[in-house]
């Protein structure tokens, strides 16, 4: 998936965006936030997971860059398989149209929920990929849940302890 199909399935929404354009040597969250000035606490990350089974059933998560998702617990439960994990970066585009690092909630194929962590709702903009490693989506988190298959998830993620 592009960018520019992205930005078209945000015009649908109707929903408040604003386009940041990246190096995409530097898409990746911390290298992101440190080289364009964006906190670590309003970076959100879009991770695409899958559950172990026949079916493969997938979803896209969005947690805080500070946290940590629980694929092991929540996200695990949610998708009713035993064991969960990431999904690789090849299942990630075959599925997705969007390269690791550039996953955004935006413009997902239908059959993938979207779920928000609760911690991302209250934060007054989040900064998220744009579909492309070279651009990010600038929104406030009510554009997220605007998504017709967004759902707001508490305890999606935990807390990373400070070292």
């Amino acid at each position: 998936m592009s960018s520019e199909a992205v930005l078209d399935h945000l015009a649908t929404l109707g929903v408040a965006f604003e386009l940041v354009e990246c190096d995409p040597d530097f898409a990746d969250t911390a290298q992101f936030c440190e080289r364009y000035g964006y906190s670590m606490d309003a970076s959100a990350n879009a991770i695409c997971v899958v559950g172990k089974s026949a079916e493969r059933p997938m979803a896209c998560c969005v947690v805080l860059a500070t946290t940590r998702l629980d694929v092991n617990g929540i996200v695990r439960r949610r998708l009713g398989t035993r064991k969960a994990s990431f999904a690789d970066a090849s299942e990630t585009i075959e599925r997705t149209g969007m390269m690791i690092g550039g996953v955004t909630p935006f413009g997902l194929p239908d059959d993938i929920p979207v779920w928000i962590d609760s911690r991302v709702m209250d934060c007054d903009a989040i900064i998220v990929g744009g579909g492309s490693r070279d651009c990010k989506i600038l929104c406030p988190p009510a554009s997220l849940a605007e998504l017709p298959t967004a759902e707001v998830v508490p305890d999606l993620a935990k807390t990373v302890p400070e070292a």
